[in-house]
């Protein structure tokens, strides 16, 4: 069986509040674990009306206190934000909390814009070399190595489990060099998902926490008894990736019958672009546009997403995704 696991923005919806989204995603975590999903991870993103998970690490304890055997984690912390001696003490911190359940993946990019980037107090480094040499330096605060001259407490010797993340082939890169798991954004950058894992399968070099290649890839599913209700659930994901790509950000909507066709040619573009990698619709539909994914890519796990506007409908379509994955075949 294809394992799978559960990407989760923590989405605020409209005439909601951050802390029913919390609630949520404790609830949503639970759900998941009970079916079977093998790991829960939230993203790092600032200054989004829309995402209640800026606060990463806390939200990861949040959701990993309402759980007990799920791994839970980042997917992941943009690193050009912190310092990497704050992230080994914030995800030792964890793992001291929740030994042997914490995922830590590290991406470069700055899950914000300038302005942003600024408020956090950090530059974007404009030195390809910078993303690598913190994971690195992070790498070596978990070792304690004593490369760094400084032990980080906690975080020296935590049982932290590093990914790379990725919407292009410098990722791949990266994390077949260092033999690292490997995550591709393809839930909503799908353009280089084949050339990238082809890179970082062909370039893999063991490591002392992986001897192959291990890659993930993000599937957005919307899940529903018909194939017309999942296409009304996924309408709401839709309008905040076309407010999103046309500069007007906005908390979750509720659902519009048949907003896709009433898009003009601007909006129905970039749907098809950035939604190249979903399934929509019944068990059946799901189950045929799933396989075809999982036969494409040889992925040996799926991160499933989907922002549902009603708590409830999301919670059947994780179920009915889940009853769809038991069924498949390891790829080869």
């Amino acid at each position: 069986m294809t394992r799978f696991a559960l990407l989760d923005l923590v989405p605020v919806v409209e005439g909601g509040t951050v802390a029913q989204s919390l609630a949520n995603a404790a609830d949503l975590a639970r759900h998941a674990e009970t079916l079977g999903f093998n790991r829960y991870w939230v993203a790092e993103h600032h200054g989004m009306r829309g995402i209640a998970s800026a606060a990463t690490a806390v939200v990861i304890a949040h959701v990993a206190a309402a759980t007990r055997t799920i791994r839970v984690g980042a997917g992941g912390i943009m690193l050009p934000n912190h310092a990497p001696l704050v992230i080994a003490e914030q995800f030792g911190t964890l793992d001291a909390l929740f030994p042997g359940r914490i995922d830590l993946g590290l991406g470069r990019a700055p899950g914000s814009d300038q302005r942003v980037a600024r408020a956090l107090r950090r530059t974007l480094d404009s030195d390809p070399n910078a993303f690598p040499q913190d994971v690195l330096e992070l790498q070596s605060y978990f070792a304690d190595d004593g490369q760094t001259g400084i032990v980080a407490t906690p975080g020296a010797g935590a049982d932290v489990r590093l990914w790379i993340l990725g919407s292009s082939t410098f990722g791949a890169q990266l994390a077949a060099a260092l033999g690292l798991p490997y995550a591709f954004a393809s839930h909503f950058a799908p353009d280089a998902l084949d050339q990238a894992l082809a890179i970082y399968r062909r370039d893999f070099r063991p490591s002392k926490q992986l001897d192959r290649p291990y890659a993930m890839a993000g599937f957005n599913v919307f899940a529903a008894d018909t194939d017309a209700e999942a296409e009304l659930l996924a309408s709401s994901q839709q309008q905040s990736f076309v407010a999103l790509r046309t500069g007007n950000p906005r908390q979750l909507p509720p659902p519009v019958a048949g907003y896709r066709a009433s898009l003009g040619p601007q909006g129905t573009a970039i749907l098809d672009h950035v939604l190249q990698c979903s399934a929509v619709g019944s068990p059946e539909t799901i189950a045929r546009q799933t396989a075809a994914f999982v036969e494409r890519t040889g992925v040996d796990e799926i991160m499933v997403t989907s922002a549902i506007y009603d708590h409830d409908a999301r919670k059947r379509s994780l179920a009915i995704t889940a009853e769809v994955m038991s069924g498949l075949a390891v790829p080869a």
